[in-house]
């Protein structure tokens, strides 16, 4: 689950973006020494070597390092001489593995880029379709259309077959290769040659946006005798919460009676979007404390906005990460929600992301986070209120036909609707009864 370097300006928690001058953290220098560690560092790939020490230095939730002598770290880092970036970031990623922590990592610049616009921001810049190639032709074919995207405007429709992007043949390019194509500067246009049955070939002209990446599905499911709002929410970035409040929203306008939360598979992002979310169910009580290096305790609690009180089944596996487990753990400790699944990943840990000088990137681990109720999931996730495993057969079903997801082919999914429908509410009185909106 991630922090970052700049503030979120709705609830100035801490969220992507922003780039990090490379002294702005300098402090250990002496001031006599200071400007020309500064000259000597400039320009240099030692430049952005010192960045990701200075941080790790201000912020390592361990204020021990791993039991590592972290000053005879850095001056073995800056002895070295180093002819690229890629050594440089070599060296880094070998100074990290000292701290014995997964999620410090070092993220080259691409990698970055693309963390940013779409898991994290929500948004990248292209024409808004999913592509994939046919296994038996090599073809690119459309998968899907983003809605109010360019390509749906332009009359691109799910099963078109790209034959060139901007001249070049498309055929036996692959799904990434195309992609890069596609995608660009917000304002720039792309050429398309397109293949639709029943037409002839035809070139389509699409100027490219910036295009919100949709992270929140949902639907309104009749089962048996009642109406239930079914959301699968695939992570949380920074565009999730207004695409989870307009699905509440909507649900809440076509009458649903209870609610299906599906987090099932989602790898956790920003704290600051998994307690948006959290406050849209949940009107009172703590939603996550976390604990800093030196001590320091935070709790934070919802604040009266949640938009219904109808009862909530939340979907979780061994994949619902991070801010998934601190949205799951609000519910399940405040008695909000029934939780149902297979136990969750595991993650306790809060990283701030920082964008470093040459546009590469530090994810930093700078505080432990435990659920309302003061456990610990780190390392033993969160045990579903009802536990159902799906066999290697039922996933391997559901993998390959994902269509069957959230439907009564879903044996957790079902178990859900049971929950929700059978009056087995009982044996949770604080979640089962509505209380009126």
């Amino acid at each position: 689950m991630l922090k970052s370097s700049q503030r979120f300006s709705v609830l100035q928690i801490a969220c992507i973006g922003g780039a990090i001058a490379a002294t702005a953290t300098l402090s250990v220098f002496s001031p006599m020494g200071c400007k020309s560690v500064r000259a000597e560092l400039q320009d240099s790939p030692k430049q952005v070597v010192d960045e990701v020490w200075q941080h790790i230095d201000n912020e390592y939730v361990d204020g021990t390092f791993n039991h590592t002598d972290w000053q005879a770290t850095r001056q073995s880092l800056l002895s070295q001489n180093y002819t690229s970036k890629e050594q440089a970031y070599t060296a880094i990623q070998d100074a990290l593995k000292k701290l014995g922590d997964p999620y410090t990592r070092f993220i080259d610049p691409k990698q970055y880029q693309a963390l940013t616009e779409q898991s994290i921001v929500g948004q990248l810049s292209g024409i808004g379709i999913q592509l994939q190639q046919n296994a038996k032709t090599q073809d690119l074919v459309v998968e899907e259309t983003v809605a109010n995207a360019p390509a749906i405007k332009a009359g691109i429709k799910a099963g078109d077959r790209i034959l060139a992007i901007d001249g070049k043949s498309a055929q036996g390019m692959k799904v990434e290769d195309a992609s890069k194509l596609i995608r660009g500067k917000a304002g720039t246009p792309v050429m398309l040659r397109i293949a639709r049955q029943g037409q002839s070939n035809f070139d389509v002209k699409i100027t490219r946006a910036n295009i919100e990446v949709p992270k929140v599905s949902y639907t309104l499911k009749q089962e048996s005798s009642r109406r239930i709002g079914y959301i699968r929410l695939e992570e949380f970035s920074a565009a999730a919460p207004a695409q989870m409040r307009r699905a509440i929203q909507d649900l809440k306008t076509k009458q649903a009676d209870g609610f299906v939360l599906d987090l099932r598979g989602n790898p956790g992002g920003l704290l600051v979007s998994s307690i948006e979310i959290a406050r849209m169910w949940l009107d009172n009580g703590a939603i996550v404390r976390t604990v800093n290096r030196v001590g320091g305790k935070e709790e934070i609690k919802a604040n009266k906005t949640a938009l219904t009180k109808k009862p909530v089944v939340v979907l979780v596996d061994g994949n619902s990460a991070s801010a998934s487990e601190i949205l799951t753990g609000a519910l399940k400790d405040n008695k909000r929600a029934v939780v149902v699944g297979s136990q969750t990943f595991g993650k306790g840990l809060v990283q701030q992301l920082h964008q470093l000088s040459d546009g590469s990137g530090l994810a930093v681990t700078i505080e432990h986070y435990f659920t309302p109720d003061g456990t610990d999931i780190n390392h033993k996730g969160i045990k579903p209120d009802v536990t159902i495993n799906l066999t290697q057969d039922q996933q391997r079903q559901l993998g390959a036909n994902r269509a069957l997801i959230g439907t009564q082919s879903d044996p957790q999914y079902a178990r859900a609707i049971a929950v929700l429908t059978n009056n087995n509410f009982a044996k949770y009185p604080q979640v089962l009864h509505s209380i009126p909106n």
